[in-house]
């Protein structure tokens, strides 16, 4: 089974399983989107209108912000993962509650360790909190951590949220700034995997 397949399969289950919160009244399950193989994985927090009505995540305004932003770092949104915590619409948009994040979770740890990203770039408080627990995205916006993760190093980048952006200038910088750092730290991960299979050392990044 290919990673396309193993994809559609965690889809299936998801849209097969019932006792998935927020199910009722959105419109349908947003699952992640993009490169099967991508070496960038960024995870949001969940679905908003745009997104409960065409069935894929980021598409709204913050979305096409994050496309300009992925572009702004030499890359497409189809060379990159995109996904959300949740993938039902919260009503009105609210903030998704830890229940139903960890609800999710087990499928949402499927599809990272399909895709295999070498990066992981977390998009506002809530995904964040998935790999940094107790962390405040004011102090650690832009700056690259090394995370265990099911039994290995993970590098995650913890940035703000699109849509804050939208709303305030200052995280709008912010933000832009925050993305320089991407590229930078996919190729240090990529020196670390070369020199772990060469010398067999647990991976860092430094």
């Amino acid at each position: 089974m290919n990673k396309i397949e193993e994809l559609e399969k965690v889809k299936k289950e998801m849209e097969d399983d019932k006792s998935l919160p927020l199910r009722e009244g959105a419109t349908r399950l947003v699952f992640g989107e993009g490169n099967p193989d991508a070496e960038i994985y960024f995870i949001g927090e969940g679905p908003g209108y745009n997104e409960d009505q065409q069935g894929r995540p980021f598409v709204g305004q913050a979305g096409q912000l994050l496309d300009r932003l992925v572009e702004s770092i030499g890359m497409k949104r189809e060379d990159v993962y995109i996904s959300n915590v949740v993938r039902f619409r919260p009503p009105s948009n609210r903030d998704p509650q830890p229940e139903e994040i960890a609800a999710f979770q087990p499928y949402v740890d499927r599809e990272i360790e399909v895709v295999d990203p070498k990066v992981i770039v977390t998009l506002g408080r809530f995904s964040m909190g998935k790999f940094l627990p107790g962390a405040k995205i004011s102090s650690v916006h832009g700056k690259p951590q090394v995370v265990e993760w099911k039994g290995e190093s993970l590098a995650v980048v913890p940035m703000y949220h699109p849509a804050a952006a939208l709303r305030a200038g200052a995280i709008m910088e912010q933000i832009r700034e925050d993305f320089k750092i991407i590229p930078e730290v996919l190729e240090r991960r990529k020196q670390d995997v070369q020199e772990k299979k060469a010398k067999g050392e647990q991976m860092s990044l430094v």
